[in-house]
């Protein structure tokens, strides 16, 4: 029984892997559990190798000399026999529900200095860490020397079967959680000093002198007290200040993990990755956050970067999250560079054993095609099979003494449950699996078409994992930027372009510089939020004057990312924007299509909205057209201005998720959907992408709760000899050949 004629190769294959951890099952069960992987049609598989098992009480290392489930080795060598290629997770830090997050125990007991404190100074009981205080880092360096040669000998380059290893685990997520920055004094030396260096000592005093502080830059003794317990004249520098110190931070020590993977004796041909976090609440829509921290740690183009999506049923509601997370993360890769997702959700969701959430068998097979349809090139399920969890060989007095704290048994909800039996929904897992692996080499080749619209992805608008919890300002000002960044309010704005047949990508917008090379031949839609530098405003309005078209979507932006006033994008537009209407207890703003010389901008009645705000154009030309008014006032709120060759859209209301609305604004800007659909659900998706031999593959995916006919039309001529039978909550792909004047479906999944 083999898996794969050839190992797996993360860089250029499709592949789909499933999660199993050796550590949590007895050695004789290890055989079992890879052979019923391969039934699933995996071609890899991935496990965490934790620093906290392996590691024993008088700080040796054991790998399988004293103890068979830590026989790491033997358990690579079956899966090489089965055909199976490993992707090795060795930490530092794991997760998994371990316990110290997969940390050896020795870690904080002989360096308690590396314990990060933060708002005020408090010490949290997490393991939050200074990622690069010499003491931890020196740790590292000693686990490394114990795991990173073991797992080099058996790398693929060497005749084994791990073709890739990633750089420890969802970094950063623990200090985004609990709202704890490392604000030690080493660190906010680092911090202050680094400022200095790239401004002067009067420009840092000037920034963090004011108001009620102790703050003196020439006084290393008052930074600590100061930078941890800010006034709110400080709370907006520093949250920009910190927000990118700490990006810096996490990608120096990347570049530590990755130098001492390659040092070790690790060759090219093993893939490194990093593992982006990002979930929250069972959505994807904060993700980009994690996205945000973690993205200089791949900017090599070497590194794959995967992510992490536990939203449970693939619907309308999670639909915009996922999208732009993955969006996103393509937009902060090279062109050729791989990336996916390394912990991708494939069990029934009731990870509490409280059968209070449950995952329906179909979700995973929705989310898998989706990843790949948007370019995803690794998807490894987490978990594929469950285990149960050992006892430490040194108690702790926790109350259970094993190694995690979810009990004994652990990944109960996975497809292959802990004691080997298989749940309802394997089969289904099996038969996705299978049309995905069969189709792999096409799949892979197949890359999402350049569609007609493009989201802007504001970095720092992701940058909101810290707040000083006494700042109301510093509340505030999160709370807008959450409420409106990346799709807008309420998620419309992307999930209007996904089904409507928009099929959008995403651009990253990272400083001045960002539209540089941005094409015109495309709409960048925007959802600003009411905070966004003068920079990117100049830059978006330059854009526009070489022929860009742009929706915004959302509040006006009047203010940068430290609260000042910001103007330049309304400058350009010859735009006054008057107080916000809001909806309120007892009160709601109404908003109406305005007349055009062409009649209605839209069909449709007045439509109610969460907040407008009214547009006075200051211009005397006869560039501005209104598209839609407060009803009750008749002040404008949606406006299409002319700017040099290009033109903008401004629409800030919270429009509703109407598809006359979004279709008739992306037509002033002279955008359609490259594949249009006839549906009567709104609910499918389309994706159309083509191979560099022009093989054409288009994924069709129904997430809405009703099944329904669809029929897609390209450049005028139907896609299909037929419309497309599709049941509610599942996917198909097509495929057209050279030579064929129509698709063919080449996937259909199983019902009942």
């Amino acid at each position: 029984m083999r898996a794969a004629d050839r190992p797996a190769d993360l860089r250029r294959d499709l592949v789909v892997s499933g999660e199993i951890h050796y550590f949590r099952l007895d050695p004789a069960e290890w055989a079992d559990r890879l052979d019923t992987a391969v039934r699933t049609g995996v071609t890899a598989v991935a496990t965490y190798v934790p620093w906290l098992v392996h590691e024993l009480p008088d700080g040796t290392f054991d790998f399988g000399q004293r103890h068979p489930h830590l026989d790491l080795v033997r358990f690579l060598d079956l899966c090489a026999e089965r055909g199976l290629s490993v992707i090795a997770r060795p930490g530092p830090f794991v997760m998994a529900e371990l316990k110290n997050e997969g940390l050896g125990y020795s870690v904080l007991r002989r360096n308690p200095e590396i314990r990060a404190a933060g708002w005020d100074g408090e010490r949290r009981p997490e393991t939050i860490v200074d990622y690069l205080h010499p003491a931890f880092l020196a740790a590292v360096d000693t686990w490394f020397d114990a795991v990173i040669p073991l797992l080099a000998a058996h790398a693929v380059d060497r005749g084994g079967p791990i073709v890739g290893i990633q750089l420890d685990n969802e970094i950063g997520m623990l200090p985004w959680v609990t709202n704890r920055p490392d604000l030690s004094d080493r660190t906010v030396a680092e911090f202050v000093e680094g400022l200095v260096a790239t401004t002067s000592r009067e420009a840092v005093q000037a920034r963090y002198g004011v108001g009620a502080t102790s703050f003196d830059v020439t006084d290393p003794a008052t930074w600590g007290p100061a930078l941890r317990s800010p006034v709110d004249e400080q709370v907006l520098a520093l949250h920009r200040d910190l927000g990118r110190f700490t990006r810096d931070r996490y990608a120096r020590y990347v570049q530590h993990l990755r130098a001492g993977v390659r040092a070790r004796g690790v060759g090219e041909d093993v893939a490194l990755l990093v593992n982006i976090h990002g979930c929250w609440g069972e959505r994807a829509t904060m993700f980009p956050l994690g996205i945000s921290q973690l993205h200089r740690t791949w900017a090599d183009g070497d590194t794959i970067p995967g992510t992490d999506i536990y939203i449970g049923d693939l619907d309308l509601d999670t639909l915009p999250g996922l999208w732009t997370s993955t969006a996103f993360l393509a937009a902060t890769c090279r062109a050729d560079q791989p990336y996916g997702v390394l912990e991708f959700e494939v069990g029934s969701g009731d990870y509490g054993e409280a059968l209070d959430v449950t995952t329906g068998p179909e979700a995973a097979g929705l989310k898998l095609q989706l990843a790949i349809a948007q370019g995803g090139s690794l998807v490894n399920y987490y978990l594929l099979a469950g285990g149960r969890n050992p006892e430490l060989f040194e108690p702790v007095g926790d109350g259970n003494d094993r190694i995690a704290f979810t009990g004994e048994r652990h990944g109960f909800a996975a497809p292959i449950r802990p004691e080997g039996d298989l749940a309802t929904w394997f089969a289904e897992t099996v038969h996705l699996t299978e049309a995905v692996t069969d189709a792999a080499e096409l799949l892979r080749a197949a890359r999402p078409e350049r569609p007609p619209v493009t989201i802007g992805f504001v970095v720092d608008h992701y940058m909101t994992e810290y707040r000083y919890p006494g700042s109301t300002r510093e509340a505030e000002f999160v709370a807008e930027l959450e409420r409106f960044r990346g799709s807008g309010p309420r998620e419309i704005m992307t999930r209007a372009l996904v089904v409507g047949g928009y099929a959008p990508d995403a651009t990253l917008l990272d400083g001045p510089d960002a539209l540089a090379d941005l094409p015109t031949d495309r709409v960048l839609a925007l959802a600003p939020t009411p905070s966004l530098d003068d920079d990117l405003q100049r830059a978006l309005a330059d854009w526009v004057r070489r022929g860009g078209r742009l929706l915004l979507s959302g509040p006006v932006p009047q203010h940068d990312m430290e609260g000042r006033p910001a103007t330049a994008l309304i400058d350009a537009l010859g735009l006054d924007v008057g107080p916000t209407h809001a909806a309120t207890p007892g009160r709601t703003p109404f908003v109406a299509p305005s007349i055009t010389p062409d009649g209605p901008a839209w069909q449709g009645a007045e439509v109610a909205v969460g907040f407008a705000q009214p547009l006075t154009t200051r211009r005397a030309d006869a560039g501005t057209a209104p598209l839609a008014h407060l009803a009750r006032t008749g002040e404008p709120c949606v406006l299409d201005i002319g700017l040099g060759a290009g033109r903008v859209v401004v629409a800030a209301a919270d429009l509703p998720c109407l598809p006359q609305i979004w279709d008739a604004l992306l037509a002033r800007l002279g955008a359609h959907p490259r594949i249009r659909i006839t549906s009567d659900s709104r609910g499918v998706v389309v994706v159309p992408c083509r191979t560099p031999d022009d093989v054409e593959v288009v994924h069709v995916i129904n997430v809405s709760p009703w099944d329904t006919a669809v029929a897609l039309e390209r450049d005028g001529r139907p896609v299909t000899d037929e419309p497309i039978a599709l049941a509610r909550r599942s996917g198909t792909w097509l495929v057209r050949r050279s030579g064929e004047t129509r698709a063919r479906v080449a996937y259909r999944p199983p019902r009942g």
